[in-house]
């Protein structure tokens, strides 16, 4: 038996787990081959219009630019700017399809800038912020 603590929508509960039965059950052969190759598109998408809106700024994968590795809303920033962190501190938490995420530092520095709000809205890649 394994004990667990588990958060749904920030209310911790404690669940004990039992396994069952002692080797994970066969898999068939023809549910364990790889699936068939899609086929290559017959033509290329269309360009987008003109009229589109610009793209949201996405990371150049520079140094220091912590990215949102998916789309979602900002719950809370947990930083400001000026504030020394080390690698690993909390920086935000974003919430994507009722989950909740703690977006962390990944080098150590000093924040130089947040680019967005409490309730904003974010797609992946689009830069949160900046150490330096």
């Amino acid at each position: 038996m394994k004990r667990l603590k588990i958060t749904v929508d920030g209310t911790p509960y404690d669940v004990t787990v039992e396994e069952v039965g002692g080797e994970a059950p066969a898999v068939p052969q023809a549910l364990a081959a790889p699936p068939a190759a899609a086929p290559a598109p017959s033509a290329p998408p269309a360009a987008a219009s003109a009229t589109s809106a610009p793209p949201a700024q996405h990371g150049s994968g520079a140094p220091g630019e912590v990215a949102s590795p998916l789309a979602g809303t900002v719950l809370r920033i947990d930083v400001s700017v000026g504030q020394a962190v080390s690698a690993g501190d909390p920086l935000l938490h974003l919430e994507a399809m009722k989950m909740e995420s703690v977006i962390v530092a990944p080098v150590s520095g000093s924040v130089k800038a947040i680019n967005v709000a409490d309730g904003a809205s974010v797609q992946e890649g689009e830069v949160l912020l900046t150490i330096g």
